[in-house]
C-alpha cells in the first residue's frame, strides 16, 4: 500500500482477515475495489458468482514454514517431530486457506522416509486449538502458547521471536495468490490498475522483499 502511494498518489484502505472471511463480506455486499485472497479458490468462487469484474489474477506464490517458539520448549527438530507424543500443535481452521495446503504438507511428510507410521493421524492428535487465520497461529507460536504451527513463508520470515523448522523441498507446498475486482467496487478502474501494478514488475519487487515468489 505504501509503495503504490508513492507510485501513484492514490490512497490506499487496507481490511485484512482470513480470505475466505473477506470473500464472505464481499457475498453479503460489502464494498471492495480489490480483493486479494491466499488463495485461488476464493476469487474463483466470486468469479462463478457472478460477483466479479473480469477474470482473477493470480500475483504471488508462497511457500510453508513449520514454525516454533525461539526457545523450542518441544525440541522440534525436523517436521517428524509433529507426530511426538505430547508435542502441541496450533494450526489454522479447516475454512481458512493455508488448512488446505497445509493437509497436503503433512500428506507429503508422512510419505518421506523416517517418517513414523501412522504421521497423518499422530499430527491430527496433536492438534490443541484451531486460529481463525495465519497470524493468529504465529501469534500463539510466539507466545509460546503451542509447541508448534503451520504458516506461510512470508509470515515467519517478518518474525524475530520464532524459529524455522526446514521442510524437505519435496514435500512443500507452493500457494498462490489471486485478486479480482468485485462488483460492488466504488471504483473498479482504480481497483483494475492496483492488482495490475501488483502483478507487475514494481509489485512483484514488494512482495520479493517480503518473502513471496512469482505465481507459478
Amino acid at each position: 500500500g505504501t509503495a503504490y502511494v508513492a507510485a501513484t498518489g492514490t490512497a490506499i484502505v487496507l481490511s485484512t482477515e482470513s480470505s475466505t472471511a473477506l470473500r464472505t463480506q464481499i457475498e453479503q455486499g460489502a464494498r471492495a475495489d480489490v480483493f486479494l485472497s491466499a488463495d485461488t479458490t476464493s476469487p474463483a468462487a466470486l468469479v462463478a458468482a457472478g460477483l466479479a469484474d473480469g477474470a482473477a489474477v493470480p500475483f504471488a506464490g508462497n511457500r510453508l514454514a513449520i514454525v516454533v517458539p525461539a526457545e523450542n520448549p518441544a525440541r522440534v527438530l525436523a517436521p517428524a517431530d509433529l507426530a511426538r507424543p505430547g508435542v502441541k500443535i496450533i494450526p489454522a481452521g479447516a475454512s481458512v486457506p493455508i488448512s488446505s495446503y497445509a493437509e497436503t504438507l503433512i500428506e507429503r511428510l508422512a510419505g518421506l522416509p523416517g517418517s513414523p507410521a501412522g504421521f497423518v493421524a499422530l499430527y491430527a492428535a496433536n492438534v490443541v486449538s484451531r486460529e481463525d487465520n495465519v497470524r493468529a497461529v504465529l501469534a500463539k507460536v510466539e507466545l509460546d502458547e503451542g509447541d508448534a504451527g503451520i504458516v506461510y513463508a512470508s509470515d515467519a520470515s517478518g518474525s524475530t521471536t520464532i524459529l524455522t523448522i526446514a521442510i524437505p523441498p519435496e514435500a512443500n507446498v507452493t500457494a498462490t495468490y489471486a485478486g479480482v475486482v468485485p462488483i460492488t467496487a466504488t471504483d473498479p478502474s482504480a481497483g483494475h490498475a492496483f492488482l495490475a501494478w501488483l502483478a507487475g514488475p514494481a509489485g512483484q519487487s514488494v512482495l520479493a522483499a517480503y518473502g513471496f515468489t512469482p505465481a507459478p
